[in-house]
Formats: structure tokens, C-alpha cells, sequence
């Protein structure tokens, strides 16, 4: 399913251009003051256009708000397999997109939030829309559990839990952000996190493995 946001200009180049700035301006003003109180001449102020430039490539609020979530989805569904690509060891292939995992969220810490506030907005088929690119995203973390499972690193245990246990921890750097400020920072959060993950899911042999890529983390070498 593609997303049914029309743009009256037709160079797919400028499109895209527009609205990436568009895209920008909106997630700072629906951090800042929430969707219902951002209005499309508040976008297009922040982005320094006019609001008859915005409404060239965006029909309405909606389609602003569906494109915010749906960027970040589309980073999350590049950048976590280029995280694992030729790891070929199954635990650390799961470390490294545990890592990579919230260091996205890291970068988008507004519109995860965002997310979480104001994706129950949109019409019933663009919440089915963000819902589908929402499981790509979870169904790469399933593989690479999956595979730790099959290879005896990582206990049998229900896959869709564990990897919704994962996909909170990121997502969790963002929804508490206004309590870790001055309390941790984001290494020692994935770090700890890394640690409570291992602990509670690898077989021996698993825990074993997660020793040595802890240790070769530590000091910066090739686990």
C-alpha cells in the first residue's frame, strides 16, 4: 500500500525536497505544541514558505502528519539491516540492531513521540498504512531472534513478545527522554539495556558469545 498524498507539482525530485523541509518544520512544531495546535501556516512559517508553496506538494494537516511517521519508518527499515549487513554470527547481528535500533530513535526522538500522541489520528487506512511499515520493521527484528534461536544462542521463547521487549527499549530512549536527561546518557542506556536483554534471553553457549562481544565492545575491537 503506497501513501495517497497527491502533490500538484509533478518533478519527483522537487517533491521530495519540499517535503523533507515541510516533513522537518511540521515534527518540531508537533513536539513542540502538539498536533491539533499546528496549523499548516505554522508548517509553512518554520519551513520558510508560504502556505500556498505547502499546499502545492500536501492536500492537508493529515498528510503532513502521515508523512512525518512514515519517514522515520522508512529509516528504520534502511538503516537496521545495513547495521547487521556481513555479521554473519546470529548474537551479534541481534547486539548490533538492539544498538542501531536506538540510536535511530535517538535521531528522531520527536517523532517517535509524535508516534505514540497523534498516530490514532489518521483516517483508518493510513493508520493500516503506518501499521504495515510498522511490522517491516518488527519482522527484521523476528529474523535476526529467529536465527539466534535456531543457532542455540537465544532460549525458545515467544518471538513476538521478546521483539516487542526490543522494540520498546528504543522507543523508550524517546517516550522517557524528560527522565533520563541528566540522569544517563545514550551509551550507557543501550549498554544497560544490551545487558538486561542478554542476561534474561541466552542459552549458556549464548552467554558465553554475549561475554566476548561485551568485552570486544568495551574496547572498541571486532568481537
Amino acid at each position: 500500500m503506497k501513501p495517497d498524498v497527491t502533490s500538484v507539482v509533478e518533478d519527483p525530485d522537487l517533491v521530495e525536497k519540499r517535503r523533507s523541509q515541510i516533513v522537518s518544520a511540521a515534527t518540531e512544531l508537533f513536539a513542540e505544541q502538539g498536533f491539533h495546535r499546528t496549523t499548516i501556516k505554522d508548517i509553512a512559517k518554520r519551513a520558510g514558505f508560504s502556505p500556498g508553496l505547502v499546499y502545492l506538494y500536501v492536500r492537508e494537516k493529515e498528510d503532513v502528519l502521515l508523512l512525518v511517521l512514515l519517514r522515520v519508518l522508512e529509516e528504520h527499515r534502511a538503516e537496521l539491516p545495513a547495521a547487521v549487513e556481513g555479521v554473519s554470527d546470529p548474537l551479534e547481528r541481534l547486539v548490533r540492531l538492539i544498538d542501531a535500533f536506538t540510536r535511530i530513535v535517538d535521531r528522531h526522538r520527536a517523532a517517535t513521540v509524535i508516534a505514540y500522541r497523534s498516530a490514532h489520528l489518521l483516517a483508518p487506512d493510513r493508520r493500516l498504512l503506518v501499521e504495515d511499515r510498522e511490522r517491516e520493521v518488527d519482522d527484521i527484528v523476528v529474523e535476526t531472534l529467529v536465527g539466534c534461536m535456531k543457532a542455540g544462542l537465544v532460549r525458545k521463547l515467544d518471538v513476538d513478545v521478546v521483539t516487542h521487549q526490543i522494540v520498546m527499549i528504543a522507543h523508550g530512549w524517546a517516550l522517557k527522554s524528560w527522565y533520563f536527561k541528566g540522569r544517563t546518557d545514550l551509551e550507557a542506556y543501550v549498554a544497560a539495556n544490551l545487558d538486561v536483554v542478554m542476561v534474561g534471553l541466552t542459552t549458556p553457549a549464548g552467554a558465553e558469545r554475549w561475554h566476548e562481544i561485551e568485552a570486544a565492545r568495551r574496547t572498541g575491537a571486532t568481537p
